[in-house]
């Protein structure tokens, strides 16, 4: 059964101390925290931080929290790590899930693993969502993805993909959600490996695995999972919360 790890930082460029935000009386990390724990398919979870202050703020609800480096290039590199403190088997899934998606509905993790499930030469899975908000399908700040008849990525983007060159044509578009699940062997290898051109110019780290010639499998999701990048994203939040 998986483990899941939060990775989890203080610092960001547009909302300081994102994690110990208060989101309806708790902080954002132990919202995200506390929907990991409904999972079913989850035995355990973990925040992998370099921070004190998120240390404290994970043991004072009662969670787990590991001190990583501070100098880890990416969320992934946190996990990867964590996953090593903790000696997982090389062939233990690993579930990356993002700090700043505190109202992500648990049963997309079942979407996630399965995968894994129905076939185990994966390797690598990450989740999409159709859109429904016109706006999202041109915001760079939605990553958008394609992928191919089997459920492998062809790539992520920033941009509009695929792009309609004919005003008329109709199309779906997905979002991607920013949860992976790997097998710990393939974790190790892929933090290895030296961060990829696209990946570079789109600031997406999934394009390392792309472009190095891995395939991630893409498992469409019914459940949107809004982030919290900005003020405005905590008040729509909360407005969500007060009304389930």
């Amino acid at each position: 059964m998986p483990i899941a790890v939060i990775p989890s930082r203080f610092g960001s460029s547009r909302l300081q101390g994102k994690p110990l935000m208060p989101i309806a009386g708790k902080p954002m990390i132990q919202r995200v925290y506390e929907q990991a724990q409904k999972s079913p398919v989850v035995t355990g979870v973990w925040v992998a931080t370099d921070d004190d202050r998120i240390v404290a703020a994970v043991e004072a609800f009662g969670g787990n929290a590991v001190m990583t480096s501070d100098t880890c290039r990416s969320g992934t590199d946190r996990v990867a790590e964590t996953a090593n403190l903790l000696k997982l088997d090389p062939d233990e899934i690993v579930i990356n899930i993002q700090g700043d998606q505190p109202v992500f509905d648990p049963r997309s993790l079942d979407d996630l693993i399965d995968p894994f499930d129905r076939n185990p030469g994966v390797e690598m899975s990450t989740l999409a969502y159709k859109i429904r908000n016109p706006r999202e399908i041109t915001d760079p700040k939605d990553v958008k993805v394609v992928f191919d008849n089997r459920g492998q990525a062809l790539y992520f983007s920033r941009a509009q993909i695929p792009f309609p060159r004919d005003a008329e044509t109709r199309t779906d578009y997905y979002k991607h959600l920013g949860f992976y699940a790997y097998k710990k062997s393939f974790l190790d290898w892929f933090v290895s490996l030296p961060t990829s051109r696209c990946e570079a110019v789109e600031k997406l780290e999934q394009l390392r695995a792309l472009e190095h010639g891995f395939p991630i499998h893409v498992a469409v999701t019914a459940f949107d999972s809004p982030e919290i990048d900005l003020p405005e994203d905590i008040q729509r939040v909360e407005k969500a919360l007060r009304q389930c």
